[in-house]
């Protein structure tokens, strides 16, 4: 999967190594995670496939640049995977597998768990707003800023996403018997 987000953001602009990781960061990061020794291995290996190109720039004082672009290989290769019609269901979850075994533990501390999950929950549902505000400098690199419309839905998606933990976990709470007002 890590190849095809990388074949996406080649598909909108060239980059370095360095910008793809720096995208992720600011906005994959949400729903997918990626190291940037996976990055790098992954461009080694799509470069391999044929699916991306490089060019090395020098510079002084510094390590040389490498330059990613998509190949017309590459581009085949990601309107394949996004038209593959394959919509895997994630169904590993730590944290219920957890919650699941959760009666072995006393009603306080559950509740105390209930509360830290709704807590890191709300979180991440604050951090989508710094998503949202790298929209519009990542718009400048689309040849069709309306492209950018999917990226929102992609946010949206999320938002939503930690809005239901949230209500998840205070529901869980007020199963326990907490603060039916148990806010955040």
């Amino acid at each position: 999967m890590l190849k095809h987000g990388i074949l996406g953001l080649l598909n909108y602009h060239q980059l370095t190594g360095y910008e793809i990781m720096l995208v992720f960061r600011d906005s994959l990061s949400f729903f997918w995670n990626a190291q940037t020794s996976q990055i790098y291995r992954e461009l080694q290996t799509l470069e391999s496939k044929g699916w991306v190109s490089k060019i090395t720039v020098p510079q002084q004082s510094k390590p040389d640049k490498n330059i990613y672009t998509i190949t017309s290989e590459g581009h085949e290769e990601l309107l394949r995977w996004l038209s593959d019609g394959e919509m895997p269901l994630a169904p590993r979850n730590h944290i219920l597998m957890k919650v699941f075994f959760l009666g072995e533990r006393s009603r306080e501390d559950n509740i105390r768990y209930f509360r830290g999950l709704k807590e890191y929950f709300g979180i991440f549902l604050q951090s989508l707003d710094a998503a949202q505000e790298h929209v519009a400098p990542y718009r400048n690199f689309l040849d069709d800023p309306a492209k950018a419309a999917y990226w929102e839905m992609t946010i949206d998606y999320g938002r939503r996403n930690m809005q239901m933990c949230i209500d998840w976990a205070q529901n869980c709470i007020e199963r326990l018997g907490g603060d039916v007002n148990d806010d955040l």
